[in-house]
């Protein structure tokens, strides 16, 4: 027959103490989780495509300037006005006080399509992609802002 010694002195850890751990290890990772704030991160992340997107709307404007001899696309106007998305029929576009950039997305040699909001269709109208653009009346000099940037930043390039 096998005997079994009998341990006098066993370790292990008390429930007291594996609580403390885990509650030590919630706190922080709460600071954690305070410390890197994901819906600041998020906001960042939402606002640099906006930036982007803005500067390609514009560039793709300006290289329509540049191959119709400096005419920019008729219907930007002095007001600033927010541009309609891509595909949406020209008649809603003018009827729902929208821009209609078509010209410069047509057969996608400028733009494949006009970028959209990454909050759409929160704070746009309805065929609006999220981006409003306008002329200078006397310097002629275009202006592509976004409508609806986070954190109190403006996001509007003009050239």
């Amino acid at each position: 027959m096998i005997r079994f010694k009998k341990l006098k002195n066993q370790h292990g850890f008390t429930l007291l103490e594996v609580l403390l751990v885990v509650a030590i290890i919630a706190i922080l990772a709460g600071i954690v989780i305070i410390a890197i704030n994901p819906g600041k991160q998020l906001g960042d992340s939402r606002n640099a495509q906006r930036q982007a997107d803005v500067t390609t709307i514009l560039n793709a404007v300006y290289q329509y300037s540049l191959d119709n001899n400096g005419t920019l696309p008729t219907s930007i106007t002095n007001t600033a006005t927010e541009m309609c998305k891509t595909g949406t029929v020209a008649a809603t576009c003018t009827s729902g006080s929208l821009v209609d950039l078509s010209t410069v997305t047509t057969s996608g040699k400028y733009i494949a399509a006009l970028p959209v909001d990454p909050q759409c269709p929160t704070g746009c109208a309805t065929n609006g992609n999220g981006y409003k653009i306008s002329k200078d009346a006397t310097t002629g000099r275009v202006t592509v802002m976004a409508i609806n940037p986070e954190q109190g930043k403006t996001i509007s390039v003009t050239r």
